[in-house]
């Protein structure tokens, strides 16, 4: 499993791209200030820091619990998105009503717009960043599939 360093690594990595992609794009699609979009986004980010760490971690011990393994297929990656999504949404409602001065149904929907970005970003993240930083016992894992 991925040491406590490597959770926060990878949530600040994650995080700090995410914010830079979403943020002029949302400000542009919605017609809402740079600053605002900004406010949301960096909140928004923060919170998912914090639920980004506790869920990976509860999703893995899980996943190697059932599995014996916290490597992921794409089914297990499509299900680890759409229930990180499906919490944070949740949670980050309320805070984007406040902050856009919206009701809480119109921050519903956008944060819906949000998480479909974050789904496919997550996604793609992940995938690129077990590529880029695997486990030694994901090598090890291959070796014994591939002898048997």
């Amino acid at each position: 499993m991925r040491s406590f360093a490597d959770r926060v690594r990878h949530a600040l990595c994650f995080e700090i791209l995410g914010v830079l992609l979403i943020t002029p794009l949302a400000a542009l699609v919605l017609h809402h200030p740079l600053d605002q979009i900004g406010m949301v986004a960096a909140g928004s980010a923060l919170i998912a820091m914090l639920w980004t760490g506790v869920y990976n971690w509860l999703f893995d011990l899980a996943l190697h619990r059932l599995r014996g393994s916290t490597q992921k297929g794409w089914g297990a990656r499509v299900l680890h998105a759409v229930l990180f999504e499906a919490g944070l949404l949740i949670v980050l409602a309320p805070f984007i009503a406040w902050v856009l001065g919206v009701s809480l149904w119109q921050a519903v929907l956008l944060d819906i717009g949000f998480a479909l970005f974050y789904m496919v970003y997550a996604f793609a993240f992940n995938w690129a960043w077990d590529r880029l930083f695997p486990l030694p016992e994901w090598a090890e894992d291959q070796a014994i599939k591939g002898k048997a």
